[in-house]
């Protein structure tokens, strides 16, 4: 990425350079298009004052500009310049007076032109050597503003990599402290159970580790792992819970941040199953050509104030990763209504 934005950026330059010649070299020209062109004036009003212009140019844009423009150092940047542009008009004006004096004084009989007036001169002058002083002060800006705008982006997604890293360091200890808490409640009713879990939870904890680091994954293993979580979780269930859950079958194209909705399925769990009550959860997923359309919905029974595994950490944490990866190209709404709480997460990806 570094390599292709220099080498675009190398391009640039190379371009903005060759405009900016093509403007100084017509500017001599321009200014004495009436005069008749032959060597001597050639060299006088085209060749000495681009080679002034150059001096000008580069002379700011290689020293003047950073040690004293951008080091706001302004007034002593303006006089500087101020004092090398009426040398160069002076000595101008003394190499035409000098070496081709022939110019004024072989002038037809018949040319009664009057010249223009000294100030309007002065002005003219003033201009045509302020041109590459103000062009160098622009490319000079532009380039500084393309690298800081480069070093920001750099510096965000830095950022935005290390914030993803620790949320999902975050969210791996909190999964397994939720799946012991099952386990640990499994032992003394089905010790048989109790070591299906922790096998179940083998494989889970082995997606967790290995397979998403990464910044995308493909939606069927999120899938797959959704549904081994589904599992696991159900063998802790009596009947008083029913558990329905739909998910797109077969392969897709799709990819995804991983571990997005697990915390929504967990949430599910935590609050939507009752000892002594009926109850359902009901899961779905539906996938429309880049859009991951996910539902949910369950009984809500609330925890005591005691009880820290609905802490809500998986909540935050999915709500700060949504904002950071899918910044306007998601849909998040969660409303308990009734005693009933629904969930719809909607990712364009």
């Amino acid at each position: 990425m570094n390599r292709l934005f220099m080498h675009k950026n190398k391009k640039i330059i190379f371009i903005q350079h060759l405009l900016i010649w093509l403007v100084l070299f017509s500017m001599p020209f321009i200014l004495s298009y009436r005069e008749e062109q032959d060597i001597n004036r050639l060299i006088a009003h085209f060749f000495i004052p681009i080679l002034f212009y150059a001096i000008i140019f580069y002379l700011n844009f290689f020293v003047l500009i950073d040690k004293y423009l951008f080091s706001k150092k302004t007034l002593v940047f303006v006089i500087i310049n101020i004092a090398m542009i009426v040398f160069f008009i002076l000595l101008k004006e003394g190499i035409e007076s000098t070496f081709f004096s022939e110019l004024i004084n072989n002038r037809p009989p018949n040319d009664n032109r009057e010249g223009p007036p000294f100030k309007l001169f002065i002005y003219v002058q003033m201009l045509s050597y302020a041109a590459p002083l103000l062009l160098s002060i622009a490319i000079k800006t532009t380039k500084r503003w393309v690298k800081t705008e480069a070093q920001r982006k750099e510096a965000e997604n830095f950022k935005l990599h290390t914030e993803l890293q620790h949320l999902r360091y975050q969210l791996q200890p909190h999964f397994f402290f939720n799946s012991l808490n099952n386990i640990y409640s499994l032992v003394d009713i089905s010790p048989e159970k109790a070591k299906s879990t922790i096998h179940s939870l083998g494989k889970l904890m082995r997606y967790l580790l290995y397979e998403t680091n990464t910044e995308l994954v493909p939606l069927s293993k999120e899938i797959e792992f959704m549904r081994k979580y589904i599992e696991l979780m159900k063998l802790r269930l009596t009947d008083k819970t029913l558990v329905e859950s739909a998910f797109p079958i077969g392969e897709s194209n799709i990819k995804i941040a991983p571990l997005l909705f697990i915390s929504l399925i967990e949430n599910a769990f935590k609050h939507g199953v009752s000892a002594n009550k009926n109850s359902t959860i009901s899961i779905e997923m539906i996938t429309e050509e880049n859009v991951v359309n996910f539902m949910l919905e369950n009984h809500n029974f609330p925890k005591e104030e005691n009880d820290k595994s609905g802490s809500g950490i998986g909540l935050q944490n999915l709500e700060k990763r949504l904002e950071l990866l899918y910044p306007n190209k998601y849909y998040f709404k969660r409303e308990l209504k009734e005693g009933v709480y629904t969930v719809n997460l909607k990712i364009e990806t």
